[in-house]
């Protein structure tokens, strides 16, 4: 073979490729730099105050920080689990106003003066919460990695049937809701168990519901 332009080693032709990503990510860099007059690599921070479990923090933190990297790597709260980090398994899910929301589509950034209740917050060994009790007596987890967001779900599920907010399965929008296993079953379906626990699960809340008089 001729030793002309085309003879090239493998080693050149990596070294050639390393080359080219590091000279386009140079040009991202001062792309970036250029259009917002700021130094390539910094990046903009705020300050967030937040309520988690009834204490205060005031939190310096970069913009792009989601509530879950928050509570885990900020607060040291590893109740709460990351699981898919797109929003489609529901293991982080915690309560923001009494509201459930997945925090690793959230940013803290969001939340600025919210309450936050986490599953730390819900209830303690030797304190637990009703939800609490009724999945370990029902045994409504298995691995329990995803046990966190399905209590937190639940809990908010009932208030939301409590406050008479209806869902895709609610038959009758005018009469009293009842949390019927259907309509709990619909509204838990943004949380994924991978054991299958699911029959647990309903037994769990079905349980609670029928002790605050919700029962279907």
């Amino acid at each position: 073979m001729d030793d002309g332009i085309f003879n090239v080693s493998r080693r050149g032709v990596l070294a050639g490729g390393v080359a080219s990503v590091a000279i386009g990510q140079a040009s991202v860099a001062l792309a970036q730099e250029a259009e917002d007059g700021r130094p390539a690599g910094d990046v903009e921070r705020m300050n967030v105050d937040l309520t988690v479990n009834g204490t205060a923090h005031s939190l310096d933190l970069d913009t792009r920080t989601t509530l879950l990297d928050t509570l885990r790597e900020h607060l040291r709260l590893t109740g709460t689990k990351k699981g898919c980090d797109h929003g489609q398994c529901g293991a982080c899910t915690v309560l923001v106003n009494g509201e459930r929301v997945n925090s690793c589509l959230s940013l803290a950034v969001m939340h600025q003066g919210d309450q936050v209740t986490t599953i730390e917050g819900l209830g303690q060994p030797g304190n637990l919460h009703p939800m609490q009790d009724a999945f370990v007596e029902h045994d409504g987890y298995q691995c329990g990695y995803c046990t966190p967001g399905q209590i937190c779900s639940a809990v908010a599920t009932l208030a939301e049937i409590r406050k008479g907010i209806p869902s895709h399965v609610t038959e009758d929008l005018t009469g009293p809701m009842r949390a019927t296993n259907m309509e709990m079953r619909e509204r838990m379906s943004g949380n994924i168990c991978r054991c299958g626990a699911y029959s647990n699960i309903a037994d769990a809340m079905a349980q609670v519901a029928a002790a605050d008089g919700q029962g279907g």
